[in-house]
């Protein structure tokens, strides 16, 4: 039976590195008050004006390209997975297919944040095993840094996220030790506005997430930008990190044992976990609960923080760089984000 796998893997981290105390330099926090709470001591920040959320795809996808041992004119279908896209449209799907000279392919934008990634993973998979394609480029890239409060009102979020991006090209394969397994997506909107980024929008006042703001009348279905709105700060993301975190220590061991079980596995025969780099916090509580030792799961958010829909595919990359994932081992990659949705997808190397 026809198969999907993972044939080129690759990463573009910016070269700047900002570390909690630069951020303490422009507001009040601290080294010890970050790691505390997240386990970051520093992350990378994107040139404004010289790189943008498509243009380190484009970096990523390159490499990937690359180590699939392929030419950009072999790619027949693109994913492009991110939260902090170029432009509010068009997508980066298709900037990327113009900086990397594709050809007239199809180009699919994925809004699904933190999970992002894994979504995009889930329709490479489809579309590989049933023959459409042959050659999916799967893209992760965001660029928080251009879009954050770097005051004292918006540390919470501000000190979390991280620029950077990460690629795969999905082939079919016959090689049963070499192979995605299964992916299992879900998603529930009760919360959505607990991690949220609701303005510039078209809301027009209409939900109840956006009543709790209290904006003023939009008498013509939602002014994208408001007067009230830069006044009050409120074009930055929000969250709510107790309701975030309650629910991802949840969410991601459930979701992780439904693709375990789905295969007939159980966590012992798992050789290595990649969560989605939220918070440090996050994964060693889910490395706990799942009694997993600390060389089946792998962070590396100290170092970049969260870069959410790139933040797996940089952490696989690193892992196999590393020799930590080798061939044929099995590999649980999963996520939870705004939404919420969450997601996993369960593979042999």
């Amino acid at each position: 039976m026809l198969r999907t796998k993972i044939a080129g893997i690759g990463i573009y981290l910016p070269e700047k590195v900002v570390t909690n105390h630069d951020l303490s330099k422009v507001m009040d926090t601290s080294d010890e008050w970050i790691q505390e709470r997240t386990g970051i001591k520093e992350r990378r920040f994107g040139k404004k004006h010289h790189e943008s959320t498509s243009t380190m795809g484009a970096a990523a996808a390159k490499s990937a390209i690359e180590n699939a041992g392929i030419e950009p004119s072999d790619i027949d279908f693109v994913i492009f997975a991110t939260l902090s896209p170029d432009y509010f449209f068009p997508g980066c799907g298709v900037l990327l297919q113009r900086q990397l000279k594709l050809k007239e392919i199809g180009a699919l934008d994925v809004r699904n944040q933190c999970s992002g990634f894994l979504y995009g993973l889930s329709i490479a998979d489809q579309f590989v095993r049933t023959g459409m394609y042959k050659n999916v480029l799967l893209v992760g890239a965001e660029f928080h840094s251009a879009g954050l409060d770097f005051t004292t009102n918006g540390r919470n979020v501000s000190v979390i996220f991280g620029d950077g991006a990460g690629a795969m090209v999905l082939q079919p394969s016959t090689d049963q030790d070499s192979m995605i397994l299964s992916t299992h997506l879900h998603s529930n909107g009760a919360q959505a506005e607990s991690l949220s980024y609701i303005n510039p929008g078209c809301h027009g006042g209409v939900h109840q997430g956006v009543e709790r703001f209290g904006y003023p009348d939009q008498e013509f279905g939602g002014a994208f930008l408001t007067e009230k709105m830069f006044k009050d700060g409120d074009y930055y993301p929000f969250m709510d990190g107790q309701a975030v975190f309650k629910t991802a220590v949840v969410k991601f061991p459930e979701v992780i044992m439904e693709a375990l079980t789905a295969n007939g596995y159980q966590v012992s025969d798992l050789n290595m976990l990649i969560p989605h780099q939220a918070n440090l916090r996050i994964s060693q509580f889910i490395q706990k609960k799942l009694g997993l030792r600390d060389d089946q799961v792998y962070n590396n958010i100290m170092r970049y923080g969260n870069t959410t829909a790139a933040s797996i595919p940089i952490a696989l990359y690193e892992a196999v760089q590393e020799n930590k994932v080798k061939k044929s081992d099995l590999v649980c990659l999963a996520a939870f984000g705004s939404g919420f949705t969450w997601a996993s997808a369960l593979l042999k190397w």
